[in-house]
């Protein structure tokens, strides 16, 4: 079933140059409002194949918040000196960085990475150092 909303017009830009000529640049992307009329494929399978791709996308930006917003409440608890808040943060923030790895999602020197340094931050908080 086709879009019943109309259509965002792709922005352009209008160049002058010094001979006074005006040319009316191209967009440099299409605009699509309807997900089907982006996908280019040419056979039954390339098109299934293309919806269960933007269907695990979406799914896989979602894990990814979800992943981000954590360690961002750890972050925020550090910032606002509470160790025991930000140890909590960090005790439920590990097991989605750990299945983020187990998804393919993110690099498991990555996650070994967040986890290393917002562990140490805890941990300087939780014994009154100054963090450097």
């Amino acid at each position: 079933m086709p879009s019943t909303r109309a259509r965002p017009a792709a922005k352009t830009a209008t160049l002058t140059f010094s001979a006074g000529i005006q040319r009316i640049s191209r967009p440099k992307f299409a605009v699509f409002t309807n997900p089907a009329e982006s996908i280019l494929a040419n056979s039954k399978q390339a098109l299934k194949r293309a919806r269960q791709n933007e269907k695990h996308r979406q799914h896989n930006a979602g894990l990814r918040s979800r992943m981000r917003t954590s360690v961002k409440a750890v972050r925020r608890a550090l910032q606002g000196g509470d160790a025991e808040a930000a140890a909590s943060a960090l005790r439920a923030a590990t097991p989605l960085i750990d299945g983020m790895v187990g998804k393919g999602l993110i690099h498991a020197n990555k996650a070994a990475r967040y986890k290393s340094r917002l562990n140490t931050q805890v941990k300087r908080l939780a014994t009154g150092e100054q963090a450097s």
